[in-house]
């Protein structure tokens, strides 16, 4: 068993909330260590659909969002790759009017928060989109959102963050954490930790953490639904998702088509994809998008991801624990958001606020009813 080593934050979980907020932190001067039980980015965070957009979002998160956007636009000089990073758009389309009459409420709350929307409907909807099926009767445009590579983005957050000072440590358990009124005391793996802040982004495995401060919350694992088709001709332009969910789809630069739909199989630890619900949603979007009608699917895949009961995230400060953060329950939105709350965890830590508002997102919303459920570690 090794010495004991002392770090200014300790942060539980590699995704790319932990990596964002190890790199962050590190740039702002702190000493940080990262402990990840398997391989940075490789649960949620990089088996996600890739999706960077802000429409579609709640009210609650929209400052947030806004600020993670725009560190997306520095990903090169921030991470060294622009993680393939295409501002395509995102196009939300209508199945009938009443959605057409949903995305024009969504569009005006939006504009209080400095994002503009195009509402598109009858002709020039089907000028503009020939390749979209008579499933869709129109559609909101948010030209500023976009799409990228979970794949390479969030490993590479880690190894941005190891080059400016962290420590990552991949493979490695986490387990025995405790606070002895100034300090946190954990393993990590064989080797003993001490950290004045304990930063808790274990993704679907958060409660695991958050039960050994006595906080945690009814979050549930959730298993998106994804597979990806042969390259075809180009002719999606846009990243697409539905008004009312259940589908999403874009096209990368090799031509081939990134779908998912419906929910996955999983035990709280592994998931795995449904074949009966990718058949299901893939007729759904041969509807949308008749191009599909005769394309090979060549891989499906899924990933466990918490989820929440009102689907908003956990992020902020404990409130049984000086010094404890959550970020997690993201419910398969995170992508985006995640460089953003490392930037707000980082605000929390060094500053002692941060301009975000986070009162939606505070643990103690659960706390009532989280003490009349068995911990959910998983």
């Amino acid at each position: 068993m090794s010495d004991l080593q002392h770090y200014d934050v300790a942060i539980a979980g590699g995704g790319l909330v932990g990596s964002s907020a190890a790199l962050a932190l590190s740039r702002r001067g702190m000493r940080v260590v990262l402990i990840e039980r398997g391989f940075c980015g490789s649960q949620a965070s990089g088996v996600n659909y890739g999706g960077v957009r802000c429409q579609g979002r709640p009210k609650e998160q929209m400052p947030l969002a806004m600020r993670a956007r725009c560190v997306w636009n520095d990903l090169p000089q921030l991470i060294g790759t622009d993680g393939e990073f295409v501002v395509s758009g995102h196009l939300r389309l209508a199945r009938r009017d009443e959605d057409l009459e949903g995305l024009s409420a969504w569009a005006l709350m939006a504009r209080e928060y400095g994002l503009e929307t195009l509402l598109l409907e009858g002709p020039a909807f089907r000028r503009l989109y020939p390749w979209l099926g008579n499933a869709t009767v129109g559609g909101s445009l948010c030209m500023s959102d976009g799409h990228a590579n979970p794949r390479l983005v969030s490993p590479a957050f880690a190894q941005a963050a190891r080059a400016s000072g962290a420590d990552v440590w991949e493979q490695t358990e986490l387990k025995d954490c405790s606070f002895d009124g100034k300090h946190f005391q954990m393993m990590a793996g064989d080797r003993r930790v001490s950290s004045r802040w304990l930063i808790n982004s274990a993704g679907a495995w958060a409660n695991s953490v958050a039960a050994q401060f006595e906080e945690t919350i009814p979050m549930q694992p959730m298993y998106p639904n994804m597979w990806v088709t042969e390259p075809l001709p180009q002719f999606i332009t846009v990243n697409l998702g539905a008004y009312g969910g259940g589908f999403y789809a874009r096209q990368v630069e090799r031509g081939n088509v990134v779908l998912g739909g419906g929910r996955a199989r999983g035990n709280g630890e592994y998931a795995q994809p449904s074949n009966d619900i990718t058949l299901a949603a893939m007729h759904e979007a041969c509807a949308m998008l008749p191009a599909l009608r005769n394309a090979l699917l060549i891989r499906t895949w899924s990933g466990v991801e918490g989820k929440t009961p009102d689907s908003n995230p956990i992020i902020g400060l404990s409130k049984t624990t000086p010094g404890l953060l959550h970020a997690f329950g993201f419910s398969g939105g995170g992508f985006l958001l995640a460089p953003g709350v490392g930037e707000v965890l980082a605000d929390l830590i060094l500053d002692g606020e941060t301009e975000t508002p986070l009162s939606a997102f505070s643990v103690d919303r659960f706390l009532e009813s989280s003490l009349l459920q068995p911990a959910n570690h998983h």
